[in-house]
């Protein structure tokens, strides 16, 4: 598999920071290679096209992390714990790679409708994940047993989105991983049993 060479990840990685510096438009695939450290014809061995870069960088980064994410969480007991444990891990992910929160956060809506609708299947895999502390909070009791999955969801996803965003906005002047705790506090409050 091409995805498993060493330049496959070169690629990747080159395109996080080439598309976070220049912006999506006008990240050349020329300057994707250079980064690299490729020629610009090996690109074309790995991708199709920029669209088809952007795709497999949003597929390989939020692949692995779920990945990683599903492993730490299975140690939890409580639904309040991995929603923490979730919560901590994309802000310490996005934190710790600033290209990548700026690929994540900016450039990536800014993208046609298109490959929007493709990087919305990744992020599937990742609100499956949300869905299922959701299922089983709700289930063990812990949250309120008429607790509306789909919205809670939406409005867990889109808080962290929306602080991320923030963060991002504002230079990453301060420490996005001390909001973890926080958020959750606000989210497990909206979710609680009355």
């Amino acid at each position: 598999m091409k995805k498993d060479k060493p330049k496959y990840r070169q690629i990747i990685d080159a395109a996080v920071i080439v598309i976070a510096e220049n912006g999506y438009h006008q990240a050349q695939v020329s300057k994707i290679a250079k980064q690299a450290g490729v020629a610009d014809g090996t690109i074309y061995l790995y991708f199709k096209n920029k669209e088809d870069i952007l795709i497999s960088l949003f597929q390989e980064k939020m692949g692995a992390f779920i990945e990683k994410m599903e492993e730490k969480l299975e140690g939890k007991k409580s639904a309040a714990e991995k929603l923490l444990l979730m919560i901590d891990m994309h802000f310490q992910m996005l934190s710790k790679d600033r290209h990548l929160a700026i690929v994540t956060q900016l450039e990536l809506r800014q993208s046609n409708k298109d490959l929007r609708l493709k990087i919305n299947e990744v992020l599937k895999g990742y609100l499956h994940v949300v869905d299922n502390i959701l299922i089983e909070g709700r289930d063990s009791g812990e949250f309120s047993e008429d607790l509306d999955i789909r919205l809670a969801r939406q409005m867990i996803f889109g808080t962290m989105d929306e602080t991320v965003t923030t963060w991002v906005m504002n230079e990453q002047k301060y420490d996005l991983t001390a909001l973890a705790e926080p958020v959750q506090k606000l989210l497990i409050n909206g979710c609680e049993k009355r």
